[in-house]
Protein backbone atom coordinates (compact mmCIF):
# COMPACT_ATOMS: atom_id res chain seq x y z
CA UNK A 1 0.00 0.00 0.00
CA UNK A 2 1.11 3.76 -0.99
CA UNK A 3 1.30 6.32 1.18
CA UNK A 4 -1.95 7.51 -0.43
CA UNK A 5 -3.53 5.40 2.16
CA UNK A 6 -1.62 6.57 5.27
CA UNK A 7 -4.15 8.82 6.08
CA UNK A 8 -5.85 7.77 9.61
CA UNK A 9 -10.05 8.26 9.15
CA UNK A 10 -9.77 8.48 12.66
CA UNK A 11 -7.97 12.15 12.50
CA UNK A 12 -9.92 13.14 9.50
CA UNK A 13 -12.85 12.89 11.32
CA UNK A 14 -11.39 14.47 14.12
CA UNK A 15 -10.61 17.51 11.73
CA UNK A 16 -13.67 17.20 9.95
CA UNK A 17 -15.53 17.65 13.15
CA UNK A 18 -13.14 20.79 14.18
CA UNK A 19 -14.53 22.60 10.61
CA UNK A 20 -10.96 22.49 9.35
CA UNK A 21 -8.81 21.21 6.65
CA UNK A 22 -7.77 17.26 6.95
CA UNK A 23 -4.67 17.09 7.94
CA UNK A 24 -1.96 15.08 5.55
CA UNK A 25 0.41 12.54 6.50
CA UNK A 26 3.76 15.13 6.42
CA UNK A 27 7.47 13.91 7.72
CA UNK A 28 9.46 16.21 10.35
CA UNK A 29 11.18 17.72 7.62
CA UNK A 30 7.88 18.75 6.17
CA UNK A 31 6.55 22.68 6.29
CA UNK A 32 3.66 23.67 8.15
CA UNK A 33 0.17 22.47 7.69
CA UNK A 34 -1.84 25.23 5.53
CA UNK A 35 -5.50 25.32 4.64
CA UNK A 36 -4.26 24.55 0.79
CA UNK A 37 -5.62 21.30 -0.10
CA UNK A 38 -3.32 18.24 0.29
CA UNK A 39 -1.58 17.02 -2.49
CA UNK A 40 0.34 14.28 -3.91
CA UNK A 41 0.66 11.89 -1.97
CA UNK A 42 -1.47 13.07 0.76
CA UNK A 43 -4.63 13.49 -0.90
CA UNK A 44 -7.48 10.63 -0.01
CA UNK A 45 -7.25 7.39 -1.93
CA UNK A 46 -10.88 7.57 -2.88
CA UNK A 47 -10.96 11.17 -4.39
CA UNK A 48 -7.47 10.17 -6.65
CA UNK A 49 -9.08 6.46 -7.22
CA UNK A 50 -12.17 8.62 -8.82
CA UNK A 51 -10.06 10.58 -11.15
CA UNK A 52 -8.40 7.50 -11.84
CA UNK A 53 -11.71 6.07 -13.52
CA UNK A 54 -12.23 9.38 -15.02
CA UNK A 55 -8.54 9.17 -16.97
CA UNK A 56 -9.27 5.87 -18.11
CA UNK A 57 -12.84 6.76 -18.94
CA UNK A 58 -11.86 9.54 -21.64
CA UNK A 59 -8.61 7.46 -23.61
CA UNK A 60 -11.56 5.17 -24.06
CA UNK A 61 -13.65 7.01 -25.28
CA UNK A 62 -10.88 8.65 -27.39
CA UNK A 63 -9.25 5.49 -28.23
CA UNK A 64 -12.00 2.96 -29.01
CA UNK A 65 -14.87 2.62 -31.54
CA UNK A 66 -17.83 4.31 -30.74
CA UNK A 67 -20.40 1.79 -32.51
CA UNK A 68 -20.44 -1.64 -33.56
CA UNK A 69 -20.55 -3.41 -36.34
CA UNK A 70 -24.55 -2.82 -36.20
CA UNK A 71 -24.23 0.77 -35.85
CA UNK A 72 -24.85 0.90 -32.16
CA UNK A 73 -23.11 2.52 -29.17
CA UNK A 74 -20.72 0.45 -27.59
CA UNK A 75 -20.74 -0.60 -24.01
CA UNK A 76 -17.71 1.63 -23.41
CA UNK A 77 -19.10 4.52 -25.33
CA UNK A 78 -22.50 4.08 -23.29
CA UNK A 79 -20.74 4.00 -20.27
CA UNK A 80 -18.41 7.32 -20.38
CA UNK A 81 -19.36 9.22 -23.17
CA UNK A 82 -20.43 12.34 -21.70
CA UNK A 83 -19.59 11.11 -18.13
CA UNK A 84 -15.79 10.58 -17.96
CA UNK A 85 -15.26 13.99 -19.13
CA UNK A 86 -18.01 15.66 -16.37
CA UNK A 87 -16.47 13.56 -13.83
CA UNK A 88 -13.04 15.41 -14.31
CA UNK A 89 -15.31 18.40 -13.92
CA UNK A 90 -17.03 17.62 -10.22
CA UNK A 91 -13.83 16.76 -9.34
CA UNK A 92 -12.75 19.60 -10.19
CA UNK A 93 -15.14 21.48 -8.34
CA UNK A 94 -13.92 19.81 -5.10
CA UNK A 95 -10.31 20.47 -5.85
CA UNK A 96 -11.44 23.98 -5.32
CA UNK A 97 -13.05 23.55 -2.32
CA UNK A 98 -9.67 21.80 -1.12
CA UNK A 99 -7.71 24.92 -2.13
CA UNK A 100 -9.80 27.40 -0.17
CA UNK A 101 -9.97 25.33 2.52
CA UNK A 102 -13.29 23.46 2.93
CA UNK A 103 -15.04 26.51 3.61
CA UNK A 104 -16.57 30.23 2.04
CA UNK A 105 -13.61 31.94 1.80
CA UNK A 106 -13.60 35.58 3.70
CA UNK A 107 -13.48 38.60 1.93
CA UNK A 108 -10.36 39.61 4.02
CA UNK A 109 -8.83 36.69 2.44
CA UNK A 110 -9.85 37.10 -1.21
CA UNK A 111 -6.08 37.83 -2.58
CA UNK A 112 -4.76 34.42 -1.70
CA UNK A 113 -8.17 32.64 -3.46
CA UNK A 114 -8.31 34.53 -6.43
CA UNK A 115 -4.28 34.62 -7.13
CA UNK A 116 -4.90 30.79 -6.72
CA UNK A 117 -7.41 30.12 -8.94
CA UNK A 118 -6.26 32.34 -11.18
CA UNK A 119 -2.74 31.31 -11.94
CA UNK A 120 -4.18 27.91 -12.43
CA UNK A 121 -6.21 28.53 -14.75
CA UNK A 122 -3.33 30.65 -17.08
CA UNK A 123 -1.78 27.26 -16.29
CA UNK A 124 -4.01 25.25 -17.33
CA UNK A 125 -5.38 26.93 -20.34
CA UNK A 126 -1.56 27.72 -21.42
CA UNK A 127 -1.25 24.18 -21.57
CA UNK A 128 -4.65 23.30 -23.56
CA UNK A 129 -3.61 26.39 -25.99
CA UNK A 130 -0.05 24.15 -26.50
CA UNK A 131 -2.36 21.17 -27.69
CA UNK A 132 -3.98 23.05 -29.81
CA UNK A 133 -1.98 21.54 -32.74
CA UNK A 134 -3.66 17.96 -32.52
CA UNK A 135 -6.87 17.05 -34.66
CA UNK A 136 -10.04 17.78 -32.79
CA UNK A 137 -11.81 15.09 -34.41
CA UNK A 138 -9.81 12.11 -32.34
CA UNK A 139 -10.20 14.44 -29.09
CA UNK A 140 -11.26 18.20 -28.42
CA UNK A 141 -8.82 19.37 -25.89
CA UNK A 142 -10.96 20.20 -22.44
CA UNK A 143 -8.04 22.11 -20.64
CA UNK A 144 -9.09 25.85 -22.41
CA UNK A 145 -12.67 25.11 -21.12
CA UNK A 146 -11.07 24.87 -17.64
CA UNK A 147 -9.27 27.69 -17.62
CA UNK A 148 -12.52 29.45 -18.43
CA UNK A 149 -14.55 27.33 -15.90
CA UNK A 150 -11.67 28.24 -12.98
CA UNK A 151 -12.42 31.89 -13.67
CA UNK A 152 -16.06 31.62 -13.50
CA UNK A 153 -15.90 29.88 -10.29
CA UNK A 154 -14.03 32.73 -8.87
CA UNK A 155 -17.30 34.23 -7.25
CA UNK A 156 -18.42 30.78 -5.99
CA UNK A 157 -15.75 30.38 -3.10
CA UNK A 158 -17.13 33.67 -1.20
CA UNK A 159 -20.66 32.30 -1.21
CA UNK A 160 -22.02 30.20 1.37
CA UNK A 161 -22.67 26.36 0.57
CA UNK A 162 -26.44 26.68 0.07
CA UNK A 163 -25.72 29.27 -2.17
CA UNK A 164 -23.42 27.71 -4.35
CA UNK A 165 -25.85 24.16 -4.74
CA UNK A 166 -28.99 27.09 -5.81
CA UNK A 167 -25.90 28.52 -8.35
CA UNK A 168 -25.37 24.82 -9.67
CA UNK A 169 -29.53 24.42 -9.68
CA UNK A 170 -30.08 27.90 -11.76
CA UNK A 171 -26.89 27.01 -13.87
CA UNK A 172 -28.10 23.75 -15.18
CA UNK A 173 -31.61 24.95 -15.77
CA UNK A 174 -30.34 28.72 -17.22
CA UNK A 175 -27.20 27.84 -19.22
CA UNK A 176 -28.85 25.91 -21.33
CA UNK A 177 -31.92 28.25 -22.14
CA UNK A 178 -29.32 30.94 -22.05
CA UNK A 179 -27.22 29.28 -25.16
CA UNK A 180 -30.61 28.32 -27.03
CA UNK A 181 -31.47 31.84 -27.11
CA UNK A 182 -28.34 32.87 -28.00
CA UNK A 183 -26.70 30.60 -30.31
CA UNK A 184 -28.44 32.02 -33.39
CA UNK A 185 -26.66 35.30 -32.57
CA UNK A 186 -23.00 34.28 -31.60
CA UNK A 187 -20.58 33.06 -34.12
CA UNK A 188 -20.69 29.66 -35.63
CA UNK A 189 -18.10 27.59 -33.77
CA UNK A 190 -14.71 25.95 -35.32
CA UNK A 191 -14.74 23.01 -33.31
CA UNK A 192 -11.16 22.82 -33.61
CA UNK A 193 -8.80 23.27 -31.05
CA UNK A 194 -7.88 26.57 -29.56
CA UNK A 195 -4.62 27.93 -29.94
CA UNK A 196 -2.38 30.55 -29.19
CA UNK A 197 -2.86 32.31 -32.53
CA UNK A 198 -6.51 32.06 -32.62
CA UNK A 199 -6.11 34.00 -28.78
CA UNK A 200 -4.30 36.86 -30.34
CA UNK A 201 -6.05 37.26 -33.71
CA UNK A 202 -9.66 36.03 -32.59
CA UNK A 203 -9.90 36.18 -28.75
CA UNK A 204 -13.58 37.46 -29.07
CA UNK A 205 -14.83 33.84 -31.45
CA UNK A 206 -12.73 32.01 -29.01
CA UNK A 207 -13.92 33.10 -26.12
CA UNK A 208 -17.82 32.73 -27.78
CA UNK A 209 -16.76 29.11 -27.99
CA UNK A 210 -14.79 28.41 -24.64
CA UNK A 211 -17.60 29.83 -22.53
CA UNK A 212 -21.21 28.93 -24.89
CA UNK A 213 -20.79 26.88 -28.05
CA UNK A 214 -18.05 24.80 -28.33
CA UNK A 215 -17.52 20.95 -26.64
CA UNK A 216 -17.35 21.18 -23.15
CA UNK A 217 -19.52 25.15 -22.85
CA UNK A 218 -17.78 26.52 -19.61
CA UNK A 219 -20.89 28.34 -18.91
CA UNK A 220 -23.38 25.54 -19.00
CA UNK A 221 -20.45 23.39 -17.26
CA UNK A 222 -19.94 25.32 -14.21
CA UNK A 223 -22.77 23.46 -12.70
CA UNK A 224 -20.22 20.28 -12.19
CA UNK A 225 -18.02 22.87 -10.35
CA UNK A 226 -20.49 23.45 -8.19
CA UNK A 227 -21.25 20.47 -7.08
CA UNK A 228 -18.10 19.72 -6.70
CA UNK A 229 -17.75 22.80 -4.66
CA UNK A 230 -20.41 21.51 -2.24
CA UNK A 231 -19.35 18.29 -2.19
CA UNK A 232 -15.91 19.53 -1.07
CA UNK A 233 -17.06 21.62 1.52
CA UNK A 234 -18.79 18.44 3.12
CA UNK A 235 -17.85 16.29 5.90
CA UNK A 236 -16.60 13.27 3.67
CA UNK A 237 -15.36 10.93 6.44
CA UNK A 238 -18.33 11.00 7.81
CA UNK A 239 -20.31 7.65 6.38
CA UNK A 240 -23.88 9.26 6.41
CA UNK A 241 -22.21 11.99 4.00
CA UNK A 242 -21.18 9.46 1.62
CA UNK A 243 -23.97 6.80 1.69
CA UNK A 244 -25.94 10.64 1.47
CA UNK A 245 -23.77 11.44 -2.03
CA UNK A 246 -24.43 7.90 -2.90
CA UNK A 247 -28.23 8.27 -2.99
CA UNK A 248 -28.17 11.58 -4.34
CA UNK A 249 -26.12 10.58 -7.12
CA UNK A 250 -28.12 7.91 -8.04
CA UNK A 251 -31.73 9.31 -7.88
CA UNK A 252 -30.28 12.18 -10.25
CA UNK A 253 -28.75 9.97 -12.86
CA UNK A 254 -31.92 7.97 -13.00
CA UNK A 255 -34.49 10.32 -12.66
CA UNK A 256 -32.80 11.99 -15.94
CA UNK A 257 -33.17 9.44 -18.11
CA UNK A 258 -36.60 9.01 -17.41
CA UNK A 259 -37.61 12.08 -17.76
CA UNK A 260 -36.45 12.55 -20.68
CA UNK A 261 -37.73 9.07 -22.07
CA UNK A 262 -41.52 10.73 -20.66
CA UNK A 263 -40.73 13.90 -22.30
CA UNK A 264 -39.57 12.96 -26.13
CA UNK A 265 -42.11 9.72 -25.58
CA UNK A 266 -45.43 10.50 -23.93
CA UNK A 267 -45.11 14.31 -24.88
CA UNK A 268 -44.58 14.34 -28.09
CA UNK A 269 -40.96 16.05 -27.93
CA UNK A 270 -39.31 13.50 -30.27
CA UNK A 271 -42.22 13.94 -32.89
CA UNK A 272 -41.35 18.11 -32.57
CA UNK A 273 -37.78 17.63 -33.04
CA UNK A 274 -38.07 15.33 -36.22
CA UNK A 275 -40.90 17.42 -37.40
CA UNK A 276 -38.78 20.77 -37.04
CA UNK A 277 -35.49 18.69 -38.38
CA UNK A 278 -35.62 21.16 -41.70
CA UNK A 279 -34.86 24.18 -39.95
CA UNK A 280 -32.33 22.53 -37.50
CA UNK A 281 -29.59 22.94 -40.00
CA UNK A 282 -29.02 19.09 -39.85
CA UNK A 283 -30.10 16.06 -42.12
CA UNK A 284 -31.93 12.97 -41.19
CA UNK A 285 -28.25 11.23 -40.58
CA UNK A 286 -26.76 13.88 -38.04
CA UNK A 287 -30.03 14.41 -36.25
CA UNK A 288 -30.23 10.43 -35.71
CA UNK A 289 -26.60 10.43 -34.87
CA UNK A 290 -27.00 13.46 -32.20
CA UNK A 291 -29.98 12.02 -30.91
CA UNK A 292 -28.04 8.46 -30.37
CA UNK A 293 -24.15 9.18 -30.04
CA UNK A 294 -24.63 12.90 -28.21
CA UNK A 295 -23.73 16.46 -29.91
CA UNK A 296 -20.37 19.05 -29.53
CA UNK A 297 -21.54 20.40 -26.40
CA UNK A 298 -24.77 21.69 -27.98
CA UNK A 299 -28.15 21.35 -29.65
CA UNK A 300 -30.27 22.63 -32.77
CA UNK A 301 -32.29 25.88 -32.28
CA UNK A 302 -35.04 24.45 -34.34
CA UNK A 303 -37.32 23.30 -31.11
CA UNK A 304 -37.18 24.08 -27.06
CA UNK A 305 -37.82 20.58 -27.51
CA UNK A 306 -34.30 20.04 -28.11
CA UNK A 307 -33.44 21.03 -23.85
CA UNK A 308 -35.54 17.80 -23.11
CA UNK A 309 -32.64 15.22 -24.42
CA UNK A 310 -30.43 13.40 -22.26
CA UNK A 311 -27.62 12.38 -24.80
CA UNK A 312 -24.03 12.71 -23.91
CA UNK A 313 -22.36 16.46 -24.80
CA UNK A 314 -25.51 18.23 -25.62
CA UNK A 315 -25.16 20.27 -22.58
CA UNK A 316 -29.18 19.93 -22.22
CA UNK A 317 -30.69 20.07 -18.28
CA UNK A 318 -30.94 16.96 -18.32
CA UNK A 319 -27.70 16.11 -19.68
CA UNK A 320 -25.79 18.21 -17.19
CA UNK A 321 -28.29 16.37 -14.48
CA UNK A 322 -27.67 12.90 -15.57
CA UNK A 323 -24.16 13.57 -15.47
CA UNK A 324 -23.76 15.06 -12.72
CA UNK A 325 -25.33 12.06 -10.75
CA UNK A 326 -22.96 9.26 -11.96
CA UNK A 327 -20.28 11.84 -11.11
CA UNK A 328 -21.42 11.95 -7.37
CA UNK A 329 -22.24 8.15 -7.25
CA UNK A 330 -19.22 7.42 -8.71
CA UNK A 331 -17.40 9.70 -6.36
CA UNK A 332 -19.08 7.86 -3.53
CA UNK A 333 -18.57 4.64 -4.52
CA UNK A 334 -14.26 5.00 -4.75
CA UNK A 335 -14.77 6.91 -1.01
CA UNK A 336 -16.72 4.20 0.56
CA UNK A 337 -14.15 1.59 -0.89
CA UNK A 338 -11.38 3.22 0.54
CA UNK A 339 -13.02 3.10 4.00
CA UNK A 340 -12.87 -0.93 3.67
CA UNK A 341 -11.23 -1.60 7.27
CA UNK A 342 -10.90 -5.31 6.96
CA UNK A 343 -7.60 -6.64 6.14
CA UNK A 344 -8.18 -9.04 3.45
CA UNK A 345 -11.10 -6.94 1.76
CA UNK A 346 -9.02 -4.05 2.47
CA UNK A 347 -6.19 -5.65 0.52
CA UNK A 348 -7.80 -7.07 -2.18
CA UNK A 349 -9.86 -3.71 -2.90
CA UNK A 350 -6.03 -1.73 -2.74
CA UNK A 351 -4.89 -3.70 -5.74
CA UNK A 352 -8.20 -2.26 -8.06
CA UNK A 353 -7.90 1.08 -6.02
CA UNK A 354 -4.52 2.17 -5.49
CA UNK A 355 -3.18 1.74 -9.07
CA UNK A 356 -6.51 4.02 -10.19
CA UNK A 357 -5.05 6.75 -7.60
CA UNK A 358 -1.60 6.71 -8.64
CA UNK A 359 -3.11 7.43 -12.00
CA UNK A 360 -5.93 10.10 -10.94
CA UNK A 361 -2.67 12.08 -8.98
CA UNK A 362 -1.44 12.81 -11.89
CA UNK A 363 -4.27 13.80 -14.53
CA UNK A 364 -3.04 16.42 -16.49
CA UNK A 365 0.02 15.13 -17.11
CA UNK A 366 -1.40 11.74 -18.52
CA UNK A 367 -3.80 13.63 -20.44
CA UNK A 368 -1.43 15.19 -21.95
CA UNK A 369 0.47 12.32 -22.57
CA UNK A 370 -2.96 10.72 -24.09
CA UNK A 371 -3.75 13.85 -26.23
CA UNK A 372 0.05 13.83 -28.07
CA UNK A 373 0.36 10.23 -28.19
CA UNK A 374 -2.82 9.70 -30.09
CA UNK A 375 -1.80 12.42 -32.27
CA UNK A 376 1.82 11.10 -33.19
CA UNK A 377 3.25 8.42 -35.34
CA UNK A 378 3.55 6.32 -32.22
CA UNK A 379 -0.40 5.27 -31.95
CA UNK A 380 0.07 2.99 -34.65
CA UNK A 381 -2.15 -0.04 -32.76
CA UNK A 382 -5.61 -1.35 -33.73
CA UNK A 383 -7.98 0.10 -30.75
CA UNK A 384 -8.16 -1.85 -28.38
CA UNK A 385 -4.49 -2.88 -28.23
CA UNK A 386 -4.01 1.09 -28.62
CA UNK A 387 -5.62 1.79 -25.33
CA UNK A 388 -4.36 -1.34 -23.19
CA UNK A 389 -1.40 -0.08 -24.11
CA UNK A 390 -1.59 3.56 -22.69
CA UNK A 391 -3.40 2.02 -20.22
CA UNK A 392 -0.46 -0.27 -18.96
CA UNK A 393 2.01 2.68 -19.78
CA UNK A 394 -0.35 4.86 -17.36
CA UNK A 395 0.09 2.36 -14.49
CA UNK A 396 3.57 1.23 -14.97
CA UNK A 397 4.73 4.82 -15.15
CA UNK A 398 2.34 6.20 -12.51
CA UNK A 399 2.94 3.62 -10.04
CA UNK A 400 7.32 4.19 -10.79
CA UNK A 401 6.77 7.96 -10.12
CA UNK A 402 4.45 8.05 -6.81
CA UNK A 403 7.02 5.82 -5.26
CA UNK A 404 9.84 8.35 -6.55
CA UNK A 405 8.84 11.85 -7.55
CA UNK A 406 5.11 11.88 -5.95
CA UNK A 407 3.43 14.94 -7.74
CA UNK A 408 3.70 14.34 -11.43
CA UNK A 409 5.58 17.11 -13.52
CA UNK A 410 2.41 18.76 -14.81
CA UNK A 411 0.89 19.02 -11.41
CA UNK A 412 4.24 20.29 -10.41
CA UNK A 413 4.95 22.89 -12.48
CA UNK A 414 0.88 24.17 -11.73
CA UNK A 415 1.80 24.28 -8.10
CA UNK A 416 4.78 26.11 -8.55
CA UNK A 417 3.30 28.78 -10.18
CA UNK A 418 0.23 28.96 -8.38
CA UNK A 419 3.16 28.53 -5.10
CA UNK A 420 5.21 31.15 -5.89
CA UNK A 421 2.20 33.73 -6.96
CA UNK A 422 1.07 33.49 -3.65
CA UNK A 423 3.74 34.41 -1.89
CA UNK A 424 4.19 37.12 -3.85
CA UNK A 425 0.49 38.76 -3.38
CA UNK A 426 1.57 37.65 0.23
CA UNK A 427 4.03 39.46 0.41
CA UNK A 428 2.97 42.73 -1.27
CA UNK A 429 0.02 42.70 1.30
CA UNK A 430 2.34 42.27 4.01
CA UNK A 431 4.36 45.54 2.76
CA UNK A 432 1.11 47.72 1.68
CA UNK A 433 0.23 46.80 5.45
CA UNK A 434 3.23 47.88 6.88
CA UNK A 435 3.16 51.21 4.56
CA UNK A 436 -0.28 52.08 6.04
CA UNK A 437 1.67 52.32 9.73
CA UNK A 438 0.02 48.48 10.59
CA UNK A 439 1.76 46.57 13.68
CA UNK A 440 1.66 42.80 13.60
CA UNK A 441 -0.17 43.18 16.82
CA UNK A 442 -2.96 45.45 15.98
CA UNK A 443 -6.15 44.48 15.28
CA UNK A 444 -6.59 44.56 11.54
CA UNK A 445 -3.06 42.59 11.04
CA UNK A 446 -2.94 39.27 10.17
CA UNK A 447 -1.67 37.19 13.38
CA UNK A 448 2.33 36.19 12.95
CA UNK A 449 1.27 32.12 11.69
CA UNK A 450 -1.07 33.77 8.71
CA UNK A 451 2.67 35.29 7.37
CA UNK A 452 4.85 33.95 4.42
CA UNK A 453 8.08 33.22 6.60
CA UNK A 454 6.11 31.27 9.66
CA UNK A 455 3.64 29.38 6.83
CA UNK A 456 5.04 28.50 3.45
CA UNK A 457 2.50 28.36 1.04
CA UNK A 458 1.30 24.97 -0.37
CA UNK A 459 0.21 25.21 -3.88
Amino acid sequence: MTQTASLNWQDLERAAEANRPAPIARSADDPPVTTDPPVGRFRLLGMDAARGVALFGMIAVHSLPDSDAAGRPTWWFAIFAGRAAALFAVLAGVGIAFLTGRRRVRLIDRSDAVTALIVRALAIGAIGLALGYTDASLAAVILPYYAVMFVLAIPLVFLPTWLVAFTGLIVAAGAPVLRQILLPHLPVPTYDNATFAQLVHDPGVLLSELSLTGEYPAVAWLAYLCAGLVIGRLTLTRMRTVLGLLATGVAFAVTAPVASSILLNRHEGLRQIWFTQPKSGLNVAETTELLTFGGDGSTPTSTWWWLAVDAPHTSTPLDLLATTGSAIALLAVMLLASRVARPLPRQVISVLLVPLAEAGAMTLTFYTAHIMFINSDLDSYAPVPGYLAQAVAIVLVGTAWWATAGRGPLEGLVTALSRAARRLVRRTSQRRRGRAGMSMYSPEAPSAGEYPIDRPARG
